[in-house]
């Protein structure tokens, strides 16, 4: 088959694209749909919620307005519930390999499948980049993982009545030492020093658990593992901080070193960036490249906090820039969702000041 035998992707045209479906990329859905916008959202990972959900999503957060307490999970599920009435369409397990301008107006965005938009706007709205695990430096490892060793927990019931050790001295490792000691028939925390970087009541809790003898804890640094004979893990040898090596029998190895930022492709895009971040102004949030724009952990500017609250208050402002770079002759009136009938009609509620019913 020849190259021109060969069928012509398609083209999917979109007013905007937003690269990133965490929670603030799914709140820019939000303030995109206000102003009567349509988004195609594109994300690496196989789910919404961006490593809030990937990574922790039970773990609390207690600075969302109105929310004094909302686990990283719910938060998603409930942003999912406020984008419904704008139906955005969502590709996940695609990541954007060139976003490229066609002409003053447009841009054409590619993903790593083959997937083309056409669109007047790109948010990026990526958090810090594509994330990637940091990787146990043991020789041969990397030929055990996803079999014995795991940088993520998937499903816990896959650690049930098993032998289990986990490193790291972080909150997801404390995290999940806890949560898998009432599954696992045993586990033991490696962490290279005395001092943890997790919240003190979960340290505090494991080193109880282990005066109790329900779990332990040790000091030191894989160097060496051995095979069993179905070519899982048998043994890892500890150096520890005594220069004493021992020796653990287990069955799987969990490792939380944490997570190294990746920008990847977007450091090939042609924008401004301030330490693989996107430098933005404080008007638009849009980038040295007229017509794209970044909210949230992925931008900088001087001041930035990278907090999901302020996310939400740059993908407000973003959108209203969007608004007028799509209508540069139309002027764009602030209109508040509790009184106006045209926020109603797109949120797909009733106007509470019809037939009387309100004050």
């Amino acid at each position: 088959m020849s190259l021109q035998d060969l069928p012509t992707p398609e083209v999917l045209d979109t007013e905007v694209v937003i690269i990133g479906a965490g929670p603030v990329g799914l709140f820019q859905v939000f303030e995109l749909g206000l102003l009567d916008i349509k988004a195609h959202v594109i994300e690496t990972l196989d789910q919404p919620g961006g490593q809030c959900s990937e990574l922790y999503p039970d773990k609390p957060i207690y600075d969302i307005p109105a929310l004094p307490r909302v686990d990283a999970q719910e938060l998603t599920d409930r942003l999912l519930t406020q984008i419904e009435p704008f139906k955005p369409v969502f590709h996940f397990g695609q990541e954007v390999v060139a976003v490229e301008r066609i002409d003053p107006q447009y841009f054409e965005v590619r993903t790593q499948k083959g997937l083309i938009f056409r669109t007047r706007a790109v948010i990026v709205a990526a958090g810090m980049g594509a994330f990637q695990p940091v990787k146990l430096k043991v020789p041969g490892i990397e030929q055990l993982e996803e079999k014995s060793v795991f940088y993520k927990v998937k499903d816990p019931e896959r650690h049930r009545n098993r032998d289990v050790v986990i490193l790291g001295g972080g909150d997801s490792a404390l995290d999940w030492a806890l949560a898998l000691q009432t599954v696992a028939n045993s586990v033991t925390l490696i962490h290279r020093s005395n001092k943890f970087r997790a919240a003190p009541a979960s340290v505090r809790k494991m080193l109880t658990l282990c005066d109790d003898l329900q779990m332990q804890c040790l000091f030191g640094s894989v160097t060496e593992f051995t095979l069993n004979e179905s070519g899982g893990l048998n043994v890892i040898k500890v150096l520890g901080r005594d220069n004493v090596t021992r020796t653990l029998k287990l069955d799987d190895l969990l490792v939380f070193f944490g997570q190294s930022p990746k920008l990847g492709p977007i450091a090939d895009w042609g924008l401004a960036l301030h330490k693989n971040q996107i430098s933005v102004d404080t008007q638009y949030f849009q980038s040295s490249q007229p017509g794209i724009y970044a909210v949230g952990d992925i931008n900088h500017y001087p001041g930035k906090k990278k907090l999901i609250l302020s996310g939400f208050h740059e993908a407000a402002l973003a959108a209203f820039a969007v608004k007028e770079r799509l209508q540069p002759d139309k002027k764009v009136h602030l209109q508040y969702t509790t009184t106006s009938p045209v926020m109603h009609r797109r949120l797909q509620v009733d106007d509470p000041y019809e037939d009387g019913q309100a004050a």
